[in-house]
């Protein structure tokens, strides 16, 4: 099998890696000629381009099987409303619509941010998305509605990523949005602090497009419900001596449990 990721992070690198060392021929990208060397050493192929460039998108997406979503918008134009606007839109709604125009099975790597804050008890894919004006679910929503337009879309929600290596853990995290943000952050205080490993995300990737699933997925771990964003913070900034977070509340997500029992019925499991 053929298939192209697009947007070698962490999960993409990893889903990359997981093919590669089945057999299949991968072609990962990246925007940075810099990372070429690194993407080489877990993909088959390489390619430099942004995934809102149609033409280089359709030339690394010729003869693929699948193409793989997992672009990520720059942390540095994460945390400030203004500059959300341009950078979700040309991340994450023009390559889902750049992918679609181009190939017949794309899987795009979702955010439970779609959901907003949720309702009722408990939160399933047939939950209604948010209306929220904030450019982050506005962006993945548009994403999402580009690839299930397409016969062979699939989607899957995930929540915060976790486990990386290179990733910075949560005490760091905490200091880093005092240090940088001035403690201030955009998410909401009553939020529930879903978390998924890099390899479990890539896992639930590669189950999708390998047992040819279509629709909208679900991917949190869920054997438990886990402590909001302000209890589980709260607990690290005591243990960090610094003051508490302020939550401004502008990208909302689930504080209602939320369930993977789609995706588990057909068959997966996480393992982290």
């Amino acid at each position: 099998m053929r298939y192209v990721v697009i947007g070698c992070g962490n999960v993409g690198m990893e889903l990359a890696r997981r093919w590669t060392g089945r057999g299949h021929e991968v072609l990962g990208t990246t925007t940075s000629a810099e990372r070429v060397g690194e993407l080489k050493e877990v993909c088959s192929d390489v390619a430099v381009l942004r995934g809102a460039d149609e033409a280089a998108v359709a030339a690394a997406a010729r003869g693929a099987d699948a193409v793989v979503l997992t672009v990520s918008p720059r942390l540095s134009r994460s945390f400030d409303a203004a500059q959300r606007v341009a950078e979700y839109a040309g991340t994450l709604t023009a390559s889902a619509r750049t992918a679609v125009a181009v190939h017949p099975r794309v899987v795009f790597t979702s955010s439970t941010s779609v959901y907003g804050a949720g309702g009722g008890t408990v939160l399933d894919e047939s939950g209604p998305t948010t209306d929220a004006e904030d450019a982050s679910p506005r962006n993945f929503i548009a994403a999402e509605d580009a690839v299930l337009a397409s016969p062979g879309g699939a989607v899957v929600r995930i929540p915060d990523v976790y486990g990386h290596p290179r990733d910075i853990d949560y005490p760091a995290r905490v200091r880093f949005a005092h240090e940088v943000l001035g403690g201030s952050v955009p998410f909401s205080s009553g939020a529930l602090l879903y978390r998924i490993h890099y390899r479990d995300a890539a896992a639930a990737l590669d189950f999708v497009v390998s047992e040819g699933l279509t629709g909208v997925y679900n991917a949190c771990p869920d054997a438990e419900v886990p402590p909001t964003n302000a209890a589980a913070f709260a607990e690290i900034c005591a243990a960090e001596g610094l003051p508490e977070l302020t939550y401004r509340g502008e990208i909302r997500t689930p504080e209602v449990p939320v369930t993977s029992a789609r995706l588990r019925a057909a068959g997966f499991a996480f393992a982290h």
